[in-house]
């Protein structure tokens, strides 16, 4: 692990500095590493001061992501916002329930079965997948289609890393998730509030592109089990429900797949569901919205960004559609 202390012709800003409590959690990270098999990983840089974990999970650090767009210089919300605010639905339909339940989950041992139209089908152990590639530090913002929205610092690498090692054959025009289902996990699989277990799509290039993330942790720590441990997607550019948590199965397929909210809704639930000012859910309007941790008398609501600000990175996936009919 290498320490830079300084750049040769620059000026190191001062939130660029590893703190002395990160620099210290480094013997705390081993012991947690060595229990989540992450020793040995080759982690490049050191996770900054601004996302230090609480201490509670084993640490996840990762260097600064070098992918365009990757970080948003924004105040990040909270770590306990993060973790108690949660939309999901295995766990519960209220926005505690998930950290209240969510202490059942099992996030070892587990595996990703990877199958469909792909030369390289396999089995994935966790431990199999934390090597895929280097961790990277992401910041991205979350929105939600309720018309919430946080900032995250992520751990994790682009899920294109992982979907190169399956070799896609010409036919996989789009790539189906699939995610846990286990009753005596997560209780909320036991009701009827969706068709279990909950499945999520991405268009293939959507998928491959650098921005999609396959993340780990989150705060420089592991995903908490009510995030989606031990791993999910982060689609920055597309409201929160389709970065599907705690994956099982990832399926090359040439036709498009259904998700579950989809299934659930068509009318308010489209495929795409890019983040989009200008297209409504049929009940509310989607051009602002409340970042969580903001929440004092005076608050205002922000203006919503087309595809969550992220339109100079991934617009051109969607020159030439309408977006108000593929929404």
């Amino acid at each position: 692990m290498h320490f830079h202390r300084q750049r040769h012709g620059q000026r190191i800003l001062s939130s660029e500095i590893t703190s002395r409590e990160v620099y210290d959690s480094r013997r705390d990270w081993l012991k947690g590493a060595g229990a989540l098999g992450l020793v040995g990983l080759g982690l490049n840089g050191e996770a900054r001061a601004q996302t230090a974990g609480p201490g509670k999970l084993p640490k996840l650090p990762g260097a600064r992501s070098s992918v365009a767009g990757a970080t948003v210089m924004e105040k990040l919300t909270a770590y306990k916002d993060v973790t108690s605010y949660n939309n999901f639905y295995e766990f519960g339909t209220d926005k505690g329930a998930p950290a209240e339940n969510a202490h059942t989950l099992k996030p070892r041992p587990w595996s990703v079965v990877i199958e469909g139209e792909c030369a390289k089908p396999g089995r994935y152990g966790l431990d199999d997948l934390l090597k895929v590639a280097a961790m990277e530090e992401r910041v991205y913002r979350l929105r939600c289609v309720e018309g919430w929205s946080m900032v995250i610092p992520w751990v994790g690498y682009s899920l294109g890393e992982l979907l190169k090692k399956a070799e896609p054959t010409g036919k996989a025009k789009y790539v189906e998730f699939t995610t846990l289902a286990d009753k005596a996990q997560m209780p909320g699989v036991r009701s009827n509030v969706l068709d279990w277990p909950y499945v999520e799509g991405l268009r293939i290039d959507e998928a491959m592109h650098p921005l999609t993330l396959m993340a780990f942790g989150l705060y420089g720590e592991v995903l908490p089990n009510q995030n989606g441990a031990p791993l999910r997607l982060v689609v920055p550019w597309k409201y929160g429900f389709k970065s599907a948590k705690s994956i099982v199965k990832i399926r090359f397929v040439e036709k498009q797949p259904t998700s579950s909210w989809t299934k659930a809704a068509q009318q308010e639930y489209g495929f795409y569901s890019n983040v989009n000012p200008q297209v409504d859910h049929p009940r509310w309007s989607q051009a602002t919205e409340r970042r969580i941790g903001e929440d004092g008398l005076f608050a205002k609501r922000r203006q919503t960004l087309m595809f969550n600000g992220y339109e100079a990175q991934v617009g051109q996936l969607y020159a030439g559609m309408d977006l108000k009919k593929n929404f």
